[in-house]
């Protein structure tokens, strides 16, 4: 075997280099020339085979393999290509957003520059006009029968195509410009013509920006040569027209922005052309650093978001030396689970993985490095022999092979202490050297035929890592151990080569989002696995204990009175309560994380259990601040045209005061709604006061998630048993959408027909009727969506029904319950119609009925919006409502605000006085 030991910076090589003189100058597409004959082939149901013999030996078969490897997409979606086309977008934005409100520095600067190019020699000015002029059409040309000449045509149809589109895009931009863009905007891109001072000159240049997509899409600012001949062509042209009078600066950069975004937004759109290295480009590029491999074979794995970007391996034998182990990584695959490494570094605090954009260069470097690394820190790894470039595309990574089976694959009975403590060896030697191996799961530990455990996937990692990191490392291997041994196995094996000190400190990392993203996944099937055991543990002793007492009924005999008795059926009822509760209690399961952390404070008690703060932002936040803007944007555009002085002054104050009246007689009935389906006693001034705590939850939780925890709590901390207490609130929320569905129905029937002389409804409700049909009637159609409704519907009915049999058997308590779920709408619609006429008489001219529309409307999008308090959602939703109905903006707007204030904002002094209070008498 020849060199088989190359350096990275000396391993450098194309697979094609016999076939093409000028390297320099080099393609992505140029690889397919070598890869068209010979690819990779599948030989079994595992591996795909390239057989290759070797040159010396047949000179007529030489090269020559048994088949093709299989066929990969011609086109790929980068989304590089879609990260640039958004960013070109944003830079138009900006740019339009300068123009149109930093006037004044505009027009300086534009005077600025033609005070600057006004002394320019006009034999220069000439010069430059007419070598762009030329140039701009000849170096399009010229690059295009370049690309011809190398049987590139593909990509030539992709820059005509992107040229057509940027000609579009120019034209309506021109057109958008003279008839619409505000004054400031075209001052900024247009000036008076030389050639005619009663004509303005044109926004966006007509025929560069197409050149400049065309340009893009090619590929050309990847050759030297030709993007420094781009360069000067654009800078002639722009400096000519500029001198000239014939363009704005903001002209110029709108051009080129335009140009370039249409660009990538048409190479992402229709695909890049495929450049994957082929069986033949390893072959070749293997021979290049000193191989000479008779067959590979490639190994099949399941590429996810994750573990995508790793790489295509190959199995190789030589003739003369062991076989290699091959990776082989080109952009495609580096670039998948591009989004999901952008939102983690986004998200995560200073535990992010790498960066989102590497090149190929960086990505090999860090590969080795870590490769070297972990050998000298004294672990298992695969040893790193050779490096190569395959085409500007791609590059591969040649270790020596190890063989054996990964721990996923290995049977329970295999993994024994003695392999659990050899695994922890290996974390121990990484962490004594601070690297971090960043993805320690079960597909990246290696056992050989020996039992040696061997750490793969080092690619992810860091040196010179921080204690975070290493504690991730620790936890995520404890977890990925905990799930094929158990949290006892592989906490005691961790403690015995770690230490409990070690293994005491990564609980805090103990969490999801530290561990990656596939043992996320099993998790949270472990999870939906153990909830089904539970919810069929309760259907089961539900089941028995009907059937207990209809055999009771059977064999009793009694008279009839005695059965009627009403504390005979009470204590039957409780019986079958403690029977349900217990099922359910011998039912419920730790999580795995929850059994490693009372493991671990087993060992150390006094160890840190609560988990660190992980996440930047959260993605809920993310959405609510999104949501927020949107709402305060479209609330701030309605108060622009409203002047609040006289409008205030105009007020009618009466109307004000009941609409705060209404406001507060809503905690009443809310706290009637609540108490009519608990049957147990609870105290009506202590549940007042829990929905007006509930008034500052909701601030700082979604509407529809914090009053639920908050009640659930109140009932607790009552006497209500857990599950009493949480099907005591699924019930009041099971039965007020009902009535909100039904009322919304109603009112809106109303609304459609109070116009009219007949009660026939109109075509809106009709339509409204027909779309939740249809709806209805997909849902049931679909297997999927049959499944996923009809599991939800009986797992929420599983708790709920029980508990409204028991308040049916209360009729006062079922009419408290609906009397105060119809109360509490009627407050909040009462409210919202009092600040209506507050503010306008026209408010007499619009019906209750469909005040409450509006209100169901807006109230039902609020309990949807991830918002606190459905802030934003609510606001817009109210004023559109209004304005539809026949409300004037000028009213509408300060009317929902009044509404909003009353029932959002100014209860939350009060609802953090009444939380305190009951939290230190222990309510809450």
């Amino acid at each position: 075997m020849k060199q088989q030991g190359v350096h990275p910076e000396d391993a450098k090589s194309t697979s094609d280099a016999s076939s093409r003189p000028d390297t320099a100058d080099t393609d992505e597409n140029d690889t397919k020339d070598v890869g068209e004959k010979g690819d990779a082939r599948v030989s079994g149901p595992g591996a795909e085979h390239i057989d290759e013999t070797h040159p010396d030996e047949a000179e007529t078969h030489a090269d020559e393999v048994e088949g093709d490897e299989p066929l990969l997409p011609a086109r790929v979606h980068r989304p590089s290509d879609l990260m640039r086309l958004l960013v070109g977008v944003l830079a138009v934005v900006i740019l339009l957003a300068i123009a149109a409100f930093a006037h004044g520095t505009t027009s300086g600067l534009e005077q600025d520059i033609n005070k600057g190019t006004g002394q320019a020699p006009d034999l220069l000015i000439k010069i430059a006009g007419l070598a762009s002029s030329i140039a701009i059409l000849l170096v399009p040309v010229a690059f295009a029968i370049e690309r011809l000449i190398k049987r590139d045509g593909l990509r030539i149809a992709d820059g005509v195509l992107a040229a057509v589109l940027a000609h579009g895009v120019t034209l309506a931009t021109d057109l958008w410009v003279a008839k619409a863009a505000p004054g400031s905007i075209q001052e900024a891109l247009t000036q008076p013509s030389p050639g005619d001072i009663h004509a303005l000159t044109d926004p966006v240049h007509g025929y560069l920006a197409p050149v400049i997509a065309y340009m893009t899409a090619v590929g050309m600012s990847r050759r030297p040569r030709w993007r420094a001949v781009l360069w000067i062509v654009l800078l002639l042209d722009a400096f000519s027209m500029l001198v000239t009078g014939y363009t704005t600066p903001f002209s110029i950069i709108l051009t080129v922005l335009i140009g370039w975004t249409v660009a990538y937004g048409t190479l992402y759109a229709v695909g890049s052309p495929n450049v994957r290295p082929t069986g033949r480009t390893l072959m070749a590029g293997l021979r290049h650093v000193g191989f000479r491999p008779v067959t590979a074979s490639r190994e099949e794995t399941q590429e996810t978001t994750e573990s995508g970007d790793r790489g295509r391996r190959y199995f190789v034998t030589l003739e003369d030396g062991r076989p290699l182990d091959v990776t082989v990584v080109d952009r495609e695959q580096q670039a998948q689970g591009f989004f999901y490494r952008v939102w983690r570094n986004l998200t995560l605090r200073g535990i992010a993985t790498r960066r989102s954009l590497q090149s190929l260069r960086q990505a090999l470097e860090q590969e080795a490095l870590l490769a070297y690394a972990a050998i000298a820190a004294g672990a298992n790894a695969p040893k790193l022999i050779a490096t190569s470039e395959l085409g500007p595309d791609a590059v591969m990574l040649v270790y020596e092979h190890t063989g054996g089976r990964t721990l996923d694959s290995l049977e329970d009975e295999e993994i024994t202490d003695g392999l659990l403590r050899s695994t922890w060896h290996q974390v121990q030697a990484l962490q004594s050297r601070r690297i971090a191996h960043r993805r320690l799961a079960g597909d990246a530990i290696l056992v050989d035929r020996s039992g040696t455990v061997i750490l793969t996937d080092l690619r992810g990692g860091e040196i010179a890592a921080g204690e975070l990191l290493l504690r991730m490392d620790v936890a995520q291997l404890v977890t990925t151990l905990g799930l094929r041994v158990g949290a006892e196995r592989a906490v005691a094996s961790a403690v015995e080569i770690l230490g409990p000190d070690a293994v005491a400190d990564c609980l805090p990392m103990l969490q999801p989002i530290a561990l990656t993203r596939s043992t996320r996944a099993t998790l949270r099937k472990l999870a939906r696995e153990r909830a089904q055991r539970e919810r069929d543990a309760v259907l089961e002793a539900s089941r028995q204990a009907k059937q207990a007492r209809l055999d009771e009924a059977h064999e009793d005999t009694k008279p009839v009175l005695d059965k009627l008795d009403k504390k005979a059926v009470r204590a039957e009822q409780r019986a079958e309560k403690r029977a349900l509760d217990d099922a359910l209690e011998e039912a419920r399961e730790e999580d795995l994380l929850t059994q490693i952390r009372h493991e671990v404070l087993l060992i150390r008690p006094q160890a840190p259990v609560e988990p660190a703060r992980l996440e930047r932002v959260r993605p809920r936040t993310l959405i609510s601040l999104i949501a927020g803007a949107i709402g305060a944007y479209f609330l701030l555009t309605q108060l622009t045209h409203i002047e609040f002085g006289p409008l205030i002054s105009n007020a009618e104050w009466g109307w004000v005061a009941a609409a705060v009246l209404f406001s507060a007689a809503s905690y009443f009935a809310a706290a009637m709604a609540l108490l009519g389906f608990v049957p147990e006693r609870v105290p009506f001034v202590r549940t007042v006061a829990a929905q007006v705590a509930g008034s500052f939850v909701k601030i700082v939780a979604p509407a529809a998630v914090g009053g639920v925890a908050l009640n659930t709590r109140f009932l607790q901390r009552e006497g209500v048993r857990p599950g009493l207490a949480v099907a005591s609130v699924g019930a009041s929320q099971l039965f007020g959408l009902g009535a909100h569905i039904m009322m919304l129905l109603a009112f809106g029937y109303l609304t459609g027909t109070e116009k009219t002389p007949s009660l026939s409804p109109s075509r809106t409700v009709i339509a409204g009727l027909l779309t939740v049909a249809v709806l209805v009637l997909v849902v049931t159609s679909v297997p999927f969506l049959r499944k996923f409704v009809s599991t939800r519907v009986r797992s929420l009915f599983a708790g709920v029904v029980p508990r409204m049999l028991d308040v049916l058997q209360r009729p006062q308590k079922l009419l408290t319950g609906i009397g105060g779920m119809l109360l509490l709408t009627a407050c909040f619609v009462m409210c919202l119609d009092a600040s209506i006429r507050a503010f306008g008489n026209e408010a007499s001219s619009i019906s209750i009925a469909s005040v409450a529309v509006v209100f169901l409307a807006g109230n039902a999008l609020g309990s949807a919006a991830p918002t606190p308090g459905g802030v934003g959602a609510v606001e817009a939703t109210l004023t559109v409502g209004l304005i539809a109905v026949g409300l004037q903006s000028e009213v509408a707007a300060p009317a929902v605000l009044l509404y909003r204030l009353l029932t959002l904002w100014l209860p939350v002094l009060p609802g953090w006085l009444a939380f305190n209070h009951l939290t230190r008498k222990g309510a809450l």
